[in-house]
């Protein structure tokens, strides 16, 4: 099977050289699913709204559900997925579990995301 770097140009290629540079570094299907993943568990505008909380501070359920104005059980609904995309963590403290962001990187996807929209 050809890679994609493999690949002879299509006959109606216009642009052989700038395709070659396109194609190099591209990243793979797994990658791209993964990514495709996330920005489908972000399509959500109420999970956007947690997310937005936990760049703030770290909560418990019951105080995010407080600040993003839906019920305990629609919150938890909600951090299942972005749990399972390593979107946020949890970390328990006797019978209450506090969540926040996983790192630093869904802060920054989620402020770019913000800066795009409002250019």
């Amino acid at each position: 099977m050809l890679r994609h770097s493999d690949e002879p140009s299509r006959p109606d290629t216009i642009h052989p050289e700038s395709v070659a540079r396109a194609r190099t570094g591209q990243v793979s299907d797994d990658d791209l699913t993964g990514l495709a993943d996330i920005f489908q568990i972000l399509a959500s505008p109420s999970r956007l709204r947690i997310v937005e909380a936990l760049a703030a501070a770290e909560l418990c359920v019951c105080d995010l559900a407080e600040v993003v104005e839906l019920s305990q059980s629609a919150v938890s609904h909600h951090l299942r997925p972005l749990r399972q995309l390593r979107l946020v963590r949890v970390r328990k403290e006797g019978r209450r579990a506090y969540y926040r962001l996983d790192d630093d990187h869904v802060t920054t996807l989620f402020k770019t995301g913000m800066e795009h929209v409002r250019e």
